[in-house]
């Protein structure tokens, strides 16, 4: 009896052993890295949004302009980055631009200003410069009536149409990047195999940026702008993320789509400005999410949508140099690997 049970606790742990490789458990452990991370990043940029150094216009007289600019600077918690600006007119060339997100028009001849916002930069910033100054113009006795000049639309009301699509493309880059890897090995053996993955997903970045834009465009009517525009933004975000994914692959085997999550999904949602504008996110998550794919994509897609396509240089750079550098990159190791006595 205990001969057999002996044997049966062998054979159990051989079976463990042979399940359980070393190679196996350190894919384990690199999940379990990710998730931990994933909460991490999420929560770290999202569980105290407050507005800092909001970039803010005053018009007002030239006696009070200048106090009134001190004033705002001075706020607790430095809510905005107040300056002046000339004129009215100014002003809401600055919103359509995108280098302000709020300006307060003083009344020189009554108690009540008005304050101008862009809802559809964001809705939850505007809110929040709204909240910021009712609270200052209270302080100074005054009242203040809000003014939304470039409103969400109204089948986009928070404004977060542009960064679920962004995240959408985002997450079709990446999966086709790694199913083509997964299909016939994580690395391409050589510089011909590199150059059809490479096509291959071109072909889907213009499928995928066609599907996102019909959806939300004539489909569900969710997002304004033009058809053209978002369908080639969606193309260069789906290559851009697609090629690093290809290009961490071809660096490092399957590990490279962990190390792609890790770019897009973990560091790259939570600070690409969907939910909480720049402005309200912790410095770390604000300074990183202009210089990757899905905070380049958001900025794009609402400059697009409600901008009349301003500010969109910065943001197709960065798009731009992602996708070629998961080209290069790509399409270097693979010869490499060739060269180096590894061809398919």
């Amino acid at each position: 009896m205990a001969t057999t049970d002996d044997g049966t606790r062998t054979t159990f742990l051989r079976e463990v052993r042979s399940a359980v490789t070393p190679h196996a458990s350190l894919l384990v452990l690199g999940v379990l890295g990710l998730m931990i991370a994933f909460i991490t990043s999420y929560t770290g940029a999202f569980h105290h949004p407050r507005p800092t150094d909001v970039p803010f216009g005053v018009v007002a007289p030239a006696q009070a302009r200048g106090q009134l600019v001190g004033k705002l600077s001075r706020l607790p918690g430095s809510p905005l980055d107040p300056r002046a600006v000339p004129s009215e007119r100014a002003a809401r060339a600055r919103l359509a631009d995108r280098t302000l997100d709020g300006v307060l028009i003083v009344d020189p001849r009554g108690r009540t200003d008005r304050l101008l916002v862009a809802s559809g930069g964001g809705a939850s910033l505007a809110q929040a410069v709204e909240l910021v100054v009712r609270s200052a113009e209270k302080a100074e006795r005054r009242t203040v009536r809000t003014v939304d000049v470039i409103p969400a639309d109204p089948g986009d009301s928070r404004s977060l149409s542009s960064f679920y699509l962004v995240v959408g493309w985002c997450v079709g880059g990446y999966l086709c990047a790694a199913i083509l890897a997964i299909s016939a090995g994580a690395r391409p053996s050589n510089g011909h195999r590199a150059v059809i993955r490479l096509a291959a997903l071109a072909l889907y970045a213009l499928a995928a940026g066609l599907a996102g834009t019909l959806i939300v465009g004539p489909v569900l009517d969710a997002l304004p702008g033009t058809f053209f525009g978002l369908w080639g933004l969606g193309a260069l975000v789906v290559f851009a993320v697609g090629a690093t994914t290809l290009a961490c692959q071809a660096l490092l085997g399957i590990i490279g789509i962990g190390l792609a999550i890790l770019l897009i999904v973990i560091l790259g949602n939570p600070s690409a400005g969907g939910a909480y504008p720049y402005p309200m996110l912790p410095p770390f998550w604000r300074a990183l999410g202009p210089a990757l794919p899905p905070g380049a994509g958001t900025w794009a897609a609402r400059s697009l949508a409600y901008f009349r396509g301003n500010a969109l240089t910065g943001p197709l750079l960065v798009l731009s140099a992602w996708a070629a550098g998961g080209t290069v990159i790509t399409l270097a190791r693979s010869i490499l690997r060739t060269k180096d006595g590894n061809p398919s």
